[in-house]
């Protein structure tokens, strides 16, 4: 059997963090919220959907421990000015440019210290 595409990805988060979850990744980085189905929504966290349908499962894991290395991809338009927008509020971005041809790109990290990489193709 092969894999078609990837559905979500889960990146982990502490309990009770919902509103700084939906500040960041709606606010700043303009993700639609899901909502959770029922039998999901108890367990704390956020679903956020991008374009194409793309998911990020924040969920609640106890006791927290923040990516540091594990991360997911995001394709992104308009790479410069998620930049902007993200060191203005005060998120430090790692350009690595010359690592992965055929690709912009960067390394931030979401409020909860999980490292996030963005891209944009070049072609």
């Amino acid at each position: 059997m092969l894999i078609r595409m990837i559905h979500h990805v889960q990146i982990a988060c502490p309990r009770g963090t919902e509103d700084v979850l939906r500040s960041f990744y709606s606010g700043l980085l303009g993700l639609a919220e899901k909502p959770k189905p029922a039998a999901l929504a108890g367990r704390g966290g956020c679903w956020f959907v991008g374009h194409d349908g793309i998911e990020l499962h924040l969920g609640v894991e106890e006791p927290f421990v923040p990516a540091r290395k594990a991360h997911p991809g995001l394709i992104w338009r308009d790479l410069d000015s998620l930049a902007a927008r993200l060191t203005a509020v005060g998120h430090e971005v790692t350009w690595a440019n010359d690592e992965l041809p055929g690709f912009r790109r960067f390394h931030a990290f979401d409020p909860h210290g999980n490292r996030l990489e963005f891209l944009e193709p070049t072609a």
